[in-house]
């Protein structure tokens, strides 16, 4: 694949899903797998995690940019305001996914993830304690070894159902670990796994 900026080959070894989807390529070069540790990101990614849910994450990542603008920039303060006229409009928004549910889900959540941040200071500092508050480095040699659970995720998982959110079951919570760089699932033979970098 060339390199759009210095029309050069990209000869790097990337994890197996990128494939030649070349939106995935900035995504899992420069997001994928690296601690996220601010905030706005984590809600970011809940909405769209949450929003991929029996989807691919192809589907998302293409209106990443649809979604910023619908959820104001990912404010979860501004979210959690929405009311029924703002749902109607996003029903009506081809730049996302029109499902009631899912607009629904991210409303809900924003205002339970204010709780966590009152609760915890952060929701960082709350999410981050499922793996002891640093990232949990794994060494698979081929994407099918890795899991689409863990025991973290089923713990997340059910502590933030408790708490009020939806669209958060363990494999929607294992994707925003390995997303958020809770987990580092890059493949031993990726540039991105720690022992290449």
């Amino acid at each position: 694949m060339a390199n759009k900026q210095t029309g050069k080959s990209d000869t790097k070894i990337r994890c197996g899903w990128v494939g030649n989807k070349p939106h995935f390529i900035p995504y899992h070069d420069e997001e994928w797998g690296v601690p996220v540790h601010e905030d706005h990101r984590h809600f970011e990614m809940l909405i769209l995690e949450g929003a991929q849910a029996g989807l691919s994450w192809s589907t998302i990542l293409l209106r990443r940019e649809g979604y910023r603008q619908a959820f104001s920039k990912f404010d979860p303060v501004k979210v959690a305001r929405f009311n029924e006229r703002k749902q109607i409009a996003l029903l009506n928004n081809a730049g996302i996914i029109r499902n009631r549910l899912k607009i629904k889900s991210a409303i809900t959540n924003a205002k339970a993830f204010l709780k966590v941040q009152e609760e915890f200071g952060s929701f960082d500092t709350y999410i981050w304690k499922f793996v002891g508050g640093k990232p949990k480095i794994n060494h698979w040699v081929d994407m099918s070894e890795v899991p689409a659970t863990t025991p973290e995720s089923d713990a997340l998982s059910k502590d933030l159902k408790k708490r009020g959110f939806s669209f958060v079951g363990s494999t929607v919570m294992y994707a925003h670990m390995q997303a958020a760089g809770l987990v580092n699932d890059h493949t031993l033979d990726c540039f991105r796994h720690p022992t290449n970098e």
